[in-house]
């Protein structure tokens, strides 16, 4: 993975230390594993960022940064991959939650014309939907944290190799000595 381009995608060390909601954590952020670009950091990075993207709860972001300092992964990375779950995104990624989740519970999908307003709020309607969400965004995001971790290990490794072969050849090059020319 090249570091250069994972470290032009990220914002600065200040920048995410002095955010607002990430304030809380203090001292803790200024731990230099949690900046550091290696296989094992952003590999951890993503897939605690892919796990608390999945998870229906607001404050994404500050669960994110906890994980990631409690597991010493590149902390802006862990941040910045809960943003997978954006207003676009959002319906379909907890659509499916739940679609997965009513396939674990044995419940049906309840596909009626849904509108979030107060009224649907106090008359149980979250309560109806609320346990196969949960379990549905618990085995998703569970799964997508596994294939995450593992596809950027292997990636990571892949580019590795491949640097390696590149530089054999380059001094294999070097050390075959060239034939004069008559």
């Amino acid at each position: 993975m090249p570091k250069r381009f994972i470290k032009s995608l990220l914002p600065h060390h200040d920048k995410v230390r002095n955010h607002k909601h990430l304030r809380v954590f203090g001292s803790l952020m200024h731990d230099a594993n949690l900046w550091h670009l290696n296989r094992h950091s952003v590999s951890g990075a993503f897939a605690v960022g892919l796990f608390m993207a999945f998870m229906p709860f607001p404050f994404q972001m500050v669960f994110a940064a906890a994980a990631a300092i409690l597991f010493r992964v590149n902390l802006p990375l862990s941040v910045a991959l809960v943003w997978i779950t954006n207003p676009i995104t959002i319906p379909p990624m907890f659509f499916f939650a739940y679609w997965v989740g009513t396939l674990v519970t044995g419940e049906t999908v309840a596909l009626e014309p849904f509108q979030f307003s107060l009224d649907w709020l106090l008359n149980g309607g979250l309560n109806e939907i609320w346990p196969p969400l949960l379990i549905g965004s618990l085995i998703c995001a569970t799964v997508s944290s596994i294939l995450g971790y593992g596809l950027i290990l292997w990636i990571w490794r892949w580019h590795v190799v491949e640097k390696w072969k590149a530089r054999r050849l380059r001094k294999k090059a070097q050390r075959t000595p060239t034939t004069p020319s008559t």
